[in-house]
């Protein structure tokens, strides 16, 4: 029997993209032939490295990381236009992917989803150099430092489009499939529980936040980096209801904000664990519907 083709949407939400990894494992698993993919933030990271043929060895790098190895991958910006410059990762990246990587090169089509912060537009990169086109991408306005790319200053792609469909929508595809990283049903407590170790790591980190970027002043009193991803997070879920009421994709597959943190990037194993789960399920749901239409 012919695999059914399937254009892929994944949307941004920091640290909760992993879960396209394990959506991505499942489509396979199941038989589908992903031939294109749009996405944004950590989806256009996700996708362009699966479109690349390298998101297995991504995701071997990342369930490495813990808490400390994260910290070690910030590197300071002097800049006033971000905190975080993101050399760090890029250098990891650039030797998982190699130098001078084109996307219309790619075997899979792909779009990377990013802003133009001075026409307030979206731009779309279909070709061009991979790497730039993810940087782009994912640069969190204040958090990492705007990437120059085509004579244009880029932020993060989440700002505009957190659920990216409309690259997608003249695809001769058999199935639209969008990864919402905003979704309100709340995730299982099984995949909330941290241990006592996690948790003391977790205030220790908390700490050297709050030290490095506008400590707290009054008890209660969110810091830097959660006032930015809660503001973030609240303007994408707005954006992406909007977007799913303007193009419904054939399957919807809701990741819980609550899974983890924006930043919890060393929860890669339980992310992606998440995402396996909630695809199986998506996908079982929908081929006993499109069985009963038969």
């Amino acid at each position: 029997m012919q695999k059914k083709t399937v254009s892929l949407v994944l949307g941004s939400g920091g640290a909760r993209g992993y879960a396209h990894i394990g959506v991505i494992e499942v489509l396979e698993e199941a038989g589908y032939e992903i031939r294109s993919i749009s996405g944004s933030s950590m989806g256009a990271l996700v996708g362009g490295l699966y479109a690349a043929g390298k998101l297995q060895d991504y995701k071997a790098w990342v369930l490495t990381l813990d808490i400390f190895d994260v910290l070690k991958l910030i590197d300071f910006s002097f800049a006033t236009t971000g905190v975080i410059k993101g050399d760090r990762v890029f250098d990891i990246l650039e030797q998982l992917v190699g130098k001078d990587v084109k996307i219309e090169n790619l075997p899979i089509d792909f779009t990377a989803v990013a802003t133009n912060i001075d026409t307030q537009k979206e731009i779309w990169f279909q070709e061009g150099d991979l790497l730039t086109a993810i940087r782009a991408s994912i640069a969190i306005p204040t958090v990492f430092t705007p990437v120059t790319a085509q004579n244009q200053l880029l932020v993060d792609g989440g700002i505009l489009n957190p659920l990216p469909t409309v690259p997608l929508l003249s695809d001769n595809n058999d199935l639209l499939i969008a990864v919402n990283l905003n979704g309100e049903k709340r995730a299982d407590k099984k995949f909330m529980k941290q241990t006592h170790q996690e948790e003391r790591i977790q205030d220790k980190l908390r700490e050297f936040l709050q030290k490095n970027f506008f400590e707290e002043k009054e008890q209660g009193e969110m810091n830097y980096f959660t006032i930015v991803s809660k503001t973030i997070e609240t303007m994408q879920n707005l954006i992406t209801r909007y977007e799913l009421a303007a193009h419904q994709p054939d399957i919807v597959i809701d990741i819980p904000k609550n899974l983890c943190g924006f930043y919890e990037f060393h929860e890669a194993e339980k992310i992606i664990a998440y995402g396996r789960e909630v695809a199986k399920q998506k996908l079982a749901e929908y081929q006993k519907l499109e069985s009963f239409e038969k």
